[in-house]
Formats: structure tokens, sequence, C-alpha cells
């Protein structure tokens, strides 16, 4: 852990952090506004707060820097403080950020949008991704009259609306007969998809799934959604939150060529600027507006969907991706990474155990124990020796800000960890190395 003037060590805990994390805890539920940037999802005392960040590193109140993997949960793709983008938005603040009637702002962003993803013919901007899925839901249900929604079970997060969270260990305040409307499927088997769509005929709305993951979708799976769809009669939506830019600039429906009925956007879309998106088919996307005859669909309405600064940051991040050809370079550092951490945990005798996966460009790690089982115990050493070396990373997701000293130094702190680990798997007890109570699952029904 680097402090802002020299390479020493910082000692622990972070006491800045430590009472900052006290004072969150005081005031807002959780003490982040965000269940995965929760102290739990950290090693005990060892959770800082972030002051400051400027290109792939941040700073702590307690002024240690860190060499930052996952920015923003995934969100800041481009790096913080971004030059092309903070000028964006720097213009735009001058000149208002909020009117009574559209911004000519919206149509550049909206023309510039589908310039980049053309497999959609129509785009309305939000804050957030719960709300442009929410939205995609409704108005599948609007435009099929049915009521259920078919999830993909493999993937993580949705929404933070009832018709997902329902499905979750946090479904408190949820209504069982909203949980019921919800059902699931599981990733790549398009057998077990058609099992389902048959045995509720005629009352799936839509499949919604994430068109890709920590592995690459099976040949031919994301083309039989689509058949499948079309003949059971639902609307196919891809929720590219995380797939829209890391994986090409029109996100994974441009990589693999697979059109879904409506796609959601956000994330690396506004570089850390809160702006999101609901794309596709012009005559599902016009249910929501005014050229339609049919039964009007309350459509992403929102006093600050459409605040001109965020905006402009998409813009600028949609102009910086295609002519600084972002992806391929997220995609470079990414294979540069993985390739350093295989090597070390391998020299260490831990190959087995640490585990890299996903697309080089959205890069996770599994923490495993001595009989190959996800351990929350081993990710909690994992992640202690980690941050001590400088390196918060609670994913392996590269930012393009990232340079080959960045990566060459993760790598060697990952090799100093993998020796830790490798002494605790020939106790069979990380205990003595967690220093504390093991990291927490986002998702459990009690705190």
């Amino acid at each position: 852990m680097h402090t802002e003037d020299t390479e020493g060590t910082a000692e622990f805990p972070l006491p800045r952090s430590r009472r900052a994390n006290a004072r969150l805890h005081a005031l807002i539920p959780g003490g982040a506004h965000t269940y995965a940037k929760g102290d739990d999802q950290y090693p005990e005392d060892l959770a800082p707060v972030i002051s400051h960040g400027r290109g792939a590193h941040v700073w702590d109140v307690d002024g240690n820097r860190y060499i930052e993997y996952g920015s923003g949960l995934r969100s800041v793709s481009l790096g913080h403080a971004h030059p092309r983008v903070t000028e964006a938005v720097r213009r735009q603040l001058d000149r208002g950020s909020n009117f009574v009637r559209p911004s000519i702002v919206e149509v550049e962003a909206a023309e510039l949008f589908l310039a980049t993803v053309p497999t959609a013919e129509m785009v309305k901007f939000a804050k957030n991704g719960s709300d442009a899925t929410t939205a995609a839901v409704r108005l599948a249900r609007a435009a099929t009259g049915r009521h259920r929604v078919a999830i993909c079970a493999d993937h993580p997060f949705f929404s933070v609306d009832d018709w997902f969270i329902g499905t979750t260990p946090m479904s408190a305040g949820v209504p069982a007969a909203t949980n019921e409307l919800t059902v699931t499927f599981p990733y790549g088997d398009l057998a077990a998809t058609e099992e389902l769509l048959t045995r509720y005929q005629d009352e799936v709305a839509c499949l919604i799934l994430e068109p890709a993951t920590h592995t690459e979708p099976p040949p031919g799976y994301l083309a039989g959604l689509r058949e499948l769809a079309d003949r059971h009669g639902c609307v196919l939506v891809f929720d590219e939150m995380i797939t829209g830019f890391r994986w090409s600039e029109a996100g994974a429906q441009g990589l693999y060529g697979v059109v879904p009925d409506l796609s959601t956007f956000g994330k690396a879309l506004g570089n850390g600027f809160a702006v999101s998106a609901l794309a596709g088919r012009r005559d599902l996307m016009e249910r929501g507006g005014l050229r339609h005859p049919g039964d009007r669909v309350f459509l992403l309405s929102t006093t600050h969907g459409a605040e001109t600064h965020s905006l402009a940051a998409a813009m600028a991040v949609l102009t910086t991706y295609v002519e600084e050809g972002v992806t391929a370079r997220l995609h470079a550092l990414g294979e540069r990474l993985a390739a350093g951490v295989r090597d070390a945990a391998a020299a260490m005798g831990v190959g087995d155990h640490i585990v890299v996966r996903g697309r080089a460009s959205n890069l996770v790690f599994a923490t495993l124990d001595e009989n190959r089982q996800p351990s929350q115990r081993y990710r909690t050493l994992f992640l202690r020796r980690l941050l001590e070396g400088g390196v918060l990373a609670p994913s392996f997701v590269v930012s393009s800000a990232l340079d080959a000293a960045d990566i060459d130094h993760t790598v060697d702190v990952v090799a100093q960890a993998c020796a830790v680990y490798r002494k605790a798997l020939d106790a069979a007890d990380p205990t003595p190395w967690m220093a504390g109570r093991p990291v927490k699952p986002v998702f459990r029904r009690l705190a």
C-alpha cells in the first residue's frame, strides 16, 4: 500500500478510513449507497474510504495509493477524471443541466448512440440500470399481454425492482404474488429454456439475460434463443450493462451478430457519470411514445434522465471508444494481466485455487479452498494481501488507464499473495492469515 509521497507500507488498520466507515454506517444504511461497495465485502478494518482518483489509481483518506480494478463497479472503463470526458462535462455545465423542454443534447446523444449501436432503432436515456431493465420488462408485458418474466438464473443482478429482487435472498418487502411471476432458465441450455416456455405456454412476456458472462456463449446459443423467442412470441432482452462497449463498441449484440428486441446499457456508457439507456425495436419503443395507437406505456419518464452533462459524458465516451480503439486496449491489458496472474499462481502451486475467468476485458477471479470449492475465507486472505500491496481489486476488470507498469506491479503483488495462499492451503485453514471475519456475499438474508 503506497502513500502519495513514499513507497512505504502503511500500518493497519487504516485509522481515517475506519473512522469514516463508522460515520458512514451511522448515517447511511449499510455504510454505502451500493451493497457491492460495502465494507462487509472487504477484510475487517481494511475497507479504504476513497478520497480521489486519477486514471487507474485511487487514494484513500489515509493517503494510500492503490491500483484500482473494477472501477466504479465496472463503470469507469476509461479511468478516473478522463480528460475528454471531464472537459465535455465542464463545457455543458456552463450551459445548464436541466430544462423544462428537451435539450438539443438529447437528440445528439441519441443519434451518436444509435450510430454506435446500429442494431437498435430507438433509445431512451435514464440514470441507472435498474430503471432501464424494468422499463424493458414493462414494455414486454405491454406488447405481449403476458405477465411472467423469465430471467437467466446464472446472472447475478438485473434490477433493484421487485420482479428481480424478489428472487434473491434479500426478498424482504416483496409480495409473494410478485415473486411467482418471475421464472428462471439456465444460461447456455436451449432445451431447458424451451421446456420452460412450453410449460408456461403463452404466459412468458420476455427472456432477459446478459448475452455473455464469464464464459463465451456456446456456439449457436444466442441465435437459438432468438429463434425460441420468436417461436413462442416473447420479447428477447439483452442486459448489456457489462458487455456494452467492453465486448465491442456495439456491445455483445454487435460482436455475436444476434439482435435482441430490446437491450439495456449503462456502466461504461458514462465513465462514472450517471447515464443508462434502453434501446430496441421501433415498434416496441414507440409504445412509450406519442405515435402509437394502443395503450401508452409509462416509459422512463424521469426528471433527471436527460441531464445534459451526463449525456455529454456519454457522447465523449462513445467518441473516445471509437476513435481510440478502447475495446481492443481493454482486451490487450486484460490478456496481459490474466497471463501474469495465472503464471504467478501456477509458480506458487495454487493455480487450481486462484482461478481467473472471463473475457479479457472483464476478468473476475475465484478463490477456492483445499477441496477446490469457492471460499469467502480464502477470498479474505487474498484481498488482504492485495490491499497490503497497493492493489484494490474486488475483481480484475481493467480500465484503459492502466499501463504495463501497473499490470506488472499487480502480478508481483499477486505472486506474494499466492505464497501466503499456499501456506494456508497446506495448513487447510486460512484463519491465521485473515486477521478478522471473512468477507460476505452481497445477497444474503441476514446482515
